[in-house]
């Protein structure tokens, strides 16, 4: 009878002990590396083409905000280019008047020289001739003067016009990633403003396991490391992953409210996060253990 006793006291502890080893080492949920994608411009939503759990490609263009205020105001900016650029045409008109002028004034003044030294014209001739040459420089640098403050003012518009383009451009909404839409904010025909969210997206091919791990297991974890995650299968049994860990904290935290014990709750730990791929099994905020 003692016998089965010390048989049955055994069996109990080395299940106690094949238990424990089976225990993991960091519990937590599953999240992703979303992006909230927002407008750039102020404008009614024209069109929206996206839906939750839709999948997208990078670069795609799923919506497009009114651009009737841009396309005015380009329209407007053209007109005053237009009408700026002939001021420059005219500017240049009159700089080649004045250098036409200035040749005749030159070819009169080497006539005025030579009858100077035949002696058949006076200094004051010449100098009447030098001082029209003169005038006329000053007048072309003048000129010059204001063209340089015309084509200054055309650049001004020119960087106007490309803001607007830059604006209009912005009116499309490109999706940045290859994901799955999570969340939409937005309705077609809706009023959207600068910042204002539309959808979030992820990629959900990758997912995050993030776990809290205390300061004596701390030191045992290193990024990159190779860690076998855990996630329920079964009632009684869980199906093995293999994660990569991608980020350790450095900043010890309270354990999160979500763990259920007050104890627990006032422990000082670190975040983890494993990195696993999605055969699509893993879904966002699913429960999920970590064995290091």
């Amino acid at each position: 009878m003692k016998a089965k006793k010390i048989i049955f006291i055994l069996a109990v502890v080395l299940a106690s002990c094949s238990g424990n080893e089976n225990l993991s080492d960091a519990y937590g949920n599953f999240e992703s590396n979303d992006v909230v994608v927002s407008s750039e411009v102020n404008g009614k939503i024209l069109v929206l083409n996206i839906q939750e759990g839709q999948k997208l490609v990078k670069s795609d263009i799923v919506g497009i905000i009114d651009t009737t205020d841009f396309a005015l105001k380009k329209q407007q900016l053209l007109a005053q280019k237009k009408a700026v650029a002939s001021k420059i045409e005219n500017i240049r008109a009159q700089i080649e008047v004045q250098e036409q002028q200035k040749r005749n004034l030159l070819v009169d003044k080497a006539r005025v020289e030579k009858m100077l030294n035949d002696g058949a014209a006076t200094q004051k001739q010449l100098d009447d001739i030098n001082g029209k040459i003169d005038l006329v420089d000053a007048q072309i640098s003048s000129i010059n003067t204001q063209n340089v403050l015309v084509r200054s003012e055309l650049d001004v518009i020119k960087t106007q016009i490309s803001q607007v383009e830059e604006g209009i451009k912005k009116c499309k909404i490109v999706n940045p990633l290859k994901g799955t839409v999570l969340e939409k904010y937005a309705e077609q025909g809706e009023i959207t403003a600068f910042g204002k969210p539309v959808y979030k997206i992820a990629d959900l091919d990758v997912l995050y396991l993030k776990v809290y791990v205390s300061g004596d297991q701390l030191p045992h974890i290193k990024l990159g490391q190779q860690t076998e995650v855990l996630i329920d299968d079964t009632k009684k049994g869980n199906r093995k992953l293999t994660g990569v860990v991608s980020w350790i904290s450095s900043n010890a935290e309270f354990t999160p409210k979500i763990i259920q014990t007050k104890e627990e709750r006032v422990n000082m730990v670190y975040a983890v996060k494993i990195r696993v791929k999605n055969d699509g099994s893993l879904k966002i905020g699913m429960p999920g253990e970590a064995k290091f």
